[in-house]
């Protein structure tokens, strides 16, 4: 078993690396599972509660508030990107991006929260709560966090959730919400070479596309965070054979929603807009509100220098949300690297995000 050495969880820059020599694809997870408890197994301060591969560890100090830092430990598969190589500032391979910089870092506050990095467990202003959590890299239902979500809601129970994804550096809110629908046409059979005879539902579907092309996506300011809204076409489907006139097709859309609406009401809005059609939902995810009328949120932004910026996307902030509990994106990593061959992070934001969570988590800044 890979063991994570003391010298080791004491930098988070090395604490990184060593997450991201340990291979963890989807569904693969043991190993990095059984380092992460090995680590922390003999720290007194923490109690663990687990579920599979998925790990929540937590102080109980008798604070006001608790704060949960929340990272996946798994990766997407293996791109001739493994393991590490470090060139000048720079590491790269699998996962130093998306996103065991965060996750690392998680593990490195976890691990240190008694000594003088942190100020001591005397001065800690929160309570704290760690959640390691697997198979985020594919489908909703094998996700870790949202298993422990089901299954035990109360683990997850904090004043503020912060999400180690790549955000490179900066605070991201919240996040949009998203959904699938296929908009269906209709028509009537016939041969080709008698096409008069048939009604083309390919065609129909031109109309579908018409308001796509006219739609107006929305911009939505939500506590300062601008949500970019969009709907858009991303599959047709329709035919038969080469010399038949079909008599179905549909047009798969995707709508990207602001947190100021539900599943419900997002899909409310796609059914009016194509009124007439009849459209089925596939797919849903909700959105999460960025939280920033909750304190804690406050406290961490301005840890973080202030500024904070809408997610323009979907990430497991949304089930901290769903739970009551307002959460944020922070990370070291950068997003569009993620899943690619690419993929990188420097040093220096691994640096910069722990140098922030550790000012959030001094008691001089409260």
């Amino acid at each position: 078993m890979t063991q994570l050495s003391e010298e080791v969880l004491r930098d988070p820059v090395a604490c990184t690396r060593a997450l991201c020599d340990i291979p963890s694809v989807s569904g693969d997870e043991e190993a990095i599972t059984a380092a992460i408890v090995s680590a922390l197994g003999d720290r007194s301060y923490l109690s663990l509660q687990r579920l599979g591969n998925t790990l929540i560890y937590r102080t109980d100090l008798g604070r006001d508030k608790r704060i949960m830092l929340a990272g996946h430990t798994d990766t997407v598969p293996v791109n001739d990107n493994f393991p590490t190589r470090l060139e000048g500032d720079t590491l790269w391979g699998l996962g130093t991006s998306d996103m065991k910089s965060g996750t690392a870092l998680a593990l490195w506050i976890a691990a240190n929260l008694d000594s003088d990095q942190f100020g001591g467990l005397d001065n800690l202003p929160y309570d704290l709560s760690f959640a390691f959590y697997d198979c985020e890299e594919v489908e909703a239902d094998r996700n870790g966090l949202n298993k422990v979500a089901k299954a035990h809601p109360a683990w997850l129970d904090a004043d503020f959730a912060i999400l180690l994804e790549p955000t490179y550096g900066l605070v991201e809110a919240g996040c949009q919400g998203t959904l699938r629908a296929r908009v269906h046409t209709s028509g009537k059979r016939s041969h080709s070479a008698r096409s008069w005879l048939g009604d083309n539902a390919i065609h129909h579907a031109g109309e579908v596309l018409n308001r796509l092309k006219a739609y107006p996506a929305a911009e939505v300011d939500i506590d300062g965070c601008l949500y970019r809204e969009g709907l858009n076409a991303v599959f047709v489907n329709g035919g038969i054979a080469g010399n038949v006139i079909p008599d179905s097709c549909w047009v798969e859309v995707n709508y990207r929603f602001a947190p100021n609406k539900s599943v419900e009401q997002a899909f409310a809005h796609v059914n009016e807009i194509f009124e007439g059609f009849e459209v089925e939902l596939t797919d849903s995810s909700p959105a999460a509100q960025p939280g920033l009328d909750r304190s804690a949120a406050q406290q961490f932004v301005q840890a973080a220098g202030g500024e904070v910026n809408a997610k323009l996307g979907w990430t497991d902030v949304a089930r901290f949300s769903q739970l009551g509990v307002p959460a944020m994106n922070f990370g070291p990593g950068d997003p569009n690297l993620a899943h690619t061959h690419e993929e990188h992070v420097e040093q220096d934001k691994i640096r910069h995000c722990a140098q922030v969570l550790r000012r959030y988590l001094s008691q001089n800044n409260h």
